[in-house]
């Protein structure tokens, strides 16, 4: 990343949330929030650590991702999407995770959904970027105006997800999930990311 290099790192202005925060999370804000994301590999990742972090911090679930990523075969959905009983407890017993046994339980039923509606669209990537044709939804805000915690398009889309057999994807999880794959960009209107000469 351009503006997460060398010295300058500590001029540089970023969305509150972000600054006078872990590397770890500085990092994921330079690199990956709020940047178009289509990769369906990435967006099961996404999705995943969303669903973790429900009831937590997202700092806590940013630590556990290099867990998650050996824990659970890179993320390979169809791989997750095998897992029985077994790879479910032995998943329980491991602290690198967030051991919640609802959480842990829904990992191979939301692989499993997420390969039906790939299937259907053609790929996740296509059914999650139909809802904004294909376009970013951009609400750059005023340094310290928080974004909201859900919108209508989340209502409709965990909805969605939801008659697709996916869990924890209540609205407040995805537009987590939106904001983190770009599909919403809620970075402050100050922020280098929306300052980039390429436009992120």
């Amino acid at each position: 990343m351009r503006a997460a290099r060398g010295a300058g790192v500590s001029a540089v202005r970023r969305c509150a949330w972000a600054e006078g925060t872990s590397e770890a999370m500085t990092e994921y804000h330079d690199r990956e929030w709020g940047r178009p994301a289509h990769d369906d590999g990435y967006l099961f990742e996404m999705l995943v650590l969303e669903g973790a972090q429900a009831g937590l911090s997202w700092s806590t679930v940013l630590a556990k991702r290099e867990n998650y990523r050996r824990l659970l075969d890179g993320f390979d959905v169809k791989a997750v999407a095998e897992y029985g009983p077994g790879k479910l407890e032995a998943l329980l017993g491991d602290a690198g995770i967030v051991r919640h046994r609802l959480k842990v339980a829904s990992l191979p039923r939301n692989a499993l959904a997420f390969l039906a509606v790939a299937e259907e669209f053609g790929s996740f990537d296509a059914y999650l970027w139909s809802w904004v044709d294909g376009r970013p939804v951009v609400r750059h805000r005023a340094r310290g105006a928080r974004p909201p915690a859900r919108t209508e398009l989340s209502d409709r889309l965990a909805k969605d997800l939801k008659k697709r057999g996916f869990s924890f994807v209540g609205t407040t999880i995805t537009y987590a999930f939106l904001q983190a794959t770009g599909v919403v960009d809620d970075h402050a209107g100050d922020c280098f990311v929306v300052r980039e000469p390429s436009g992120g």
